[in-house]
């Protein structure tokens, strides 16, 4: 087992790694596709470190700071905002500048639909390799002064059905009683081989509501490659659903922005994923694949939603937006992902309690 100060940044370059190169990659097909010579593609910053020129002209480089990534297309500046000399050297009908609006949509678009295709193709490898995750809707422990200990729940009950609806999986408890805060639902389950009812009102926390229970042991049932497949989709449509979900309860005010999290957490996860085993670390990959593909599409200049909405504007008005406009959104959607991550950052550094550390050691 490899130490945590070497497994941890090992792990999160990898995880980081796989990603960037996923997203670049889908701008790059993408680009070739509609006919945009690529000049460079770039995983990470600063001093190359390794490096190729491939048959094409495009070179591939492997940078010291790894993170992030580009993909440097032929031409995307404006003729006007270059010199006579730069528009000279342009390959006549490979700028991306020089395509039509809904090839450079599709370009731009291609990186997060890569992240959500890199999601489905690791669940559904999961699925295939490990089978579905099911957890029986059987109470394995009820917290003391809950919500189920007062309605009477006990540890060992199987829960049959809540407000009339069928529960099959331990999943189907949590969504119902997750929307039902402060809500008394009529819960039918079976106990020593009879079948009770009882009213269970669901506490508030949040905009959540729980029951206070635990489920029983989660067991994997086989999954075949076809059927994998559909699973594997429908587990990307489900955490991108939970992340917005989770994104609007912050805005909302609903959930912490504490959670919010960046670049530091993720490489802790990345390192405690990875010792839990490598199934687990796809899995992650997989979640932060769509929570990158949905992050990317945000409509903030700078991000590729941003380019998709100057994109989206000028195929409505006819012509680009003007250059101090996009200057502007640009520089408005660079200031608010500085703030971002400055905001992510310092939630990292209070989570790992650098500044309650400090606090003692000042005082």
């Amino acid at each position: 087992m490899l130490p945590t100060y070497i497994r941890t940044p090992l792990a999160f370059a990898v995880v980081l790694g796989v990603l960037v190169f996923i997203h670049e990659l889908g701008h790059y097909l993408a680009a070739r596709w509609r006919g945009v010579y690529v000049e460079a593609f770039s995983i990470g910053f600063g001093k190359k470190l390794l490096g190729w020129t491939d048959s094409v002209g495009t070179e591939w480089k492997l940078c010291a700071l790894p993170l992030g990534g580009y993909v440097k297309m032929h031409g995307m500046e404006q003729p006007e905002e270059v010199t006579d000399e730069v528009r000279a050297n342009w390959k006549p009908g490979q700028t991306f500048h020089g395509k039509p609006v809904l090839s450079r949509m599709i370009v731009v678009a291609a990186g997060p639909i890569a992240n959500f295709l890199l999601a489905a193709v690791l669940f559904s490898l999961l699925f295939f390799a490990t089978g579905r995750p099911v957890s029986d809707p059987v109470i394995s422990e009820v917290v003391a002064e809950s919500a189920a200990a007062k309605a009477g729940l006990l540890a060992g009950d199987r829960i049959l059905t809540i407000a009339g609806q069928k529960i099959t999986t331990f999943e189907d408890v949590q969504r119902i009683v997750g929307r039902s805060a402060g809500m008394p639902l009529a819960v039918s389950l079976e106990r020593d081989g009879k079948t009770l009812d009882v009213t269970a009102t669901p506490k508030a926390t949040g905009a959540n509501g729980i029951l206070g229970i635990r489920g029983s042991k989660v067991t994997y049932e086989p999954v075949s490659a076809v059927d994998a497949i559909p699973e594997g989709v429908a587990q990307t449509w489900k955490v991108g659903v939970q992340t917005l979900g989770g994104i609007w309860q912050m805005i909302s005010g609903q959930r912490g922005s504490d959670e919010l999290g960046g670049p530091l957490r993720i490489a802790q996860l990345s390192g405690q994923v990875a010792q839990l085993g490598f199934a687990s670390l796809v899995s992650f990959i997989a979640v932060l694949s769509v929570n990158l593909g949905l992050l990317n599409l945000f409509p903030i200049p700078v991000l590729d939603g941003g380019h998709l909405v100057f994109f989206c504007l000028e195929a409505l008005r006819g012509r680009p937006l003007s250059e101090r406009a996009q200057e502007m959104g640009l520089r408005a959607g660079f200031a608010l992902l500085v703030g971002l991550g400055v905001f992510a950052t310092w939630n990292d550094l209070s989570h790992f309690g650098l500044f309650g550390w400090i606090s003692k050691l000042v005082g």
